[in-house]
């Protein structure tokens, strides 16, 4: 078995878990008006501070809370490290790119080799897996060091990735999450082009939703095999019961409207959990609020929960947080699990879905849960978590 004995987590709606959740299940939203760059106008974002956060001081922040939270001390040697961001440093080097355009201005110059090479700096640290050796060092760790990207599916795939690893008895305990700092211009106007961006804020599953609203934010878990957490009498939030993971093959950012691949990765995350559908008391959704995601994502839970689970989408209180979007989820997800409080889908007023949407945060048996992330280019990842008592 695997357990999760830690939880560190920033969001625009609180500076730590416990913030996040209580704003939560309160039914507030940290998404505001920002205008962080002149050359963009204003719009909705879900942003921690007035300035875009940097992913590096982010991903420390996140870090420091899990392990703190599971009650470790630094150095970890024998930990895992699964630390993952769909975007990664992408605002650094759009911020190189910038200072190199300036440059080529002011000195009437063309960009060479040698004024390039010097502002690079210590690029190397920016590449895709640095964040995650940037923890291994923060933590002291030696061992198994993974840093998947999987667009918006990113977060449960690391945390899959994790699991795996405490499974096949690679690793006793491993940290993993994802953080993500995507508020950038390239970002904000890739979106704007495609048309997925909200106008005045993030309404998932609702009549009147526009798209999504992009967010910052971190989820960071210290996983440990139930053998250890219970040998040190770790508090447990609950037990990984099981994933799935597919992919469309059906175009570069629309999903498959059946979502047939979306199905059998539910399918997956069931067989493996041991579970049958009906065992599934709440759904945490992808939802991004988007047109098409609502539609299909809203036709494969209700072709598989014909028992209609509680479902809800928390993006309307945090934004989309892109490749950390699932980690967030699974957290909060965790949090139902223990308090036994439904997080309601803030943002949502009437609904066109026959799914059994939760629009005010309420009690209820929870025992099981199941949180879907399903990513640009048709990458579905699923799991499954269980209430783990100690």
């Amino acid at each position: 078995m695997v357990v999760v004995t830690g939880i560190g987590l920033v969001s625009a709606l609180g500076e730590n878990l416990e913030t996040s959740w209580q704003n939560l299940i309160a039914g507030k939203t940290g998404i505001k008006l920002h205008q962080p760059f002149p050359e963009l106008e204003p719009r909705p974002l879900a942003m921690i501070a007035d300035q875009p956060v940097e992913l590096q001081k982010l991903t420390r922040l996140v870090v420091d809370f899990a392990i703190q939270d599971a009650g470790l001390i630094l150095p970890l040697e024998d930990c895992g490290v699964v630390i993952s961001s769909s975007r990664g440093f992408q605002s650094v080097w759009e911020g190189i790119i910038r200072e190199q355009e300036q440059f080529r201005i002011e000195n009437y110059e063309p960009i060479n080799s040698q004024n390039c090479q010097a502002r690079l700096g210590t690029w190397l640290d920016t590449l895709p897996h640095m964040n995650a050796i940037a923890t291994a060092r923060q933590i002291g760790a030696t061992g198994i060091v993974l840093a998947p990207m999987a667009a918006c599916a990113t977060g449960i795939w690391a945390i899959a990735q994790a699991a795996m690893l405490i499974q096949t008895g690679q690793c006793d305990r491993v940290v993993a999450g994802a953080v993500e700092a995507p508020i950038t211009p390239l970002t904000i106007t890739g979106f704007q082009q495609m048309g997925a961006l909200a106008k005045t804020g993030a309404y998932p599953f609702d009549q009147n939703r526009e798209g999504l609203v992009l967010g910052e934010g971190g989820a960071v878990f210290v996983l440990e095999s139930q053998k250890l957490a219970k040998a040190r009498q770790a508090k447990i939030y609950g037990e990984i019961l099981g994933f799935g993971l597919t992919a469309d093959a059906y175009h570069p950012n629309a999903p498959e409207p059946e979502g047939r691949s979306g199905i059998t990765a539910i399918k997956q995350c069931l067989a493996r959990s041991h579970l049958k559908p009906r065992d599934i008391d709440y759904i945490h959704a992808h939802g991004t609020g988007t047109i098409r995601n609502d539609e299909v994502e809203s036709r494969v839970i209700a072709k598989i929960m014909r028992h209609r689970p509680y479902v809800s989408s928390t993006k309307g209180a945090t934004g989309h947080t892109i490749g950390a979007s699932g980690a967030l989820g699974v957290a909060f997800s965790l949090m139902a699990l223990r308090s036994q409080l439904l997080p309601p889908g803030v943002g949502l007023r009437k609904s066109g879905f026959d799914l059994n949407l939760v629009k005010e945060s309420g009690v209820d048996k929870i025992n099981h849960v199941m949180c879907l992330s399903f990513g640009f280019g048709g990458i579905n990842a699923v799991i499954a978590l269980g209430n783990a008592y100690n």
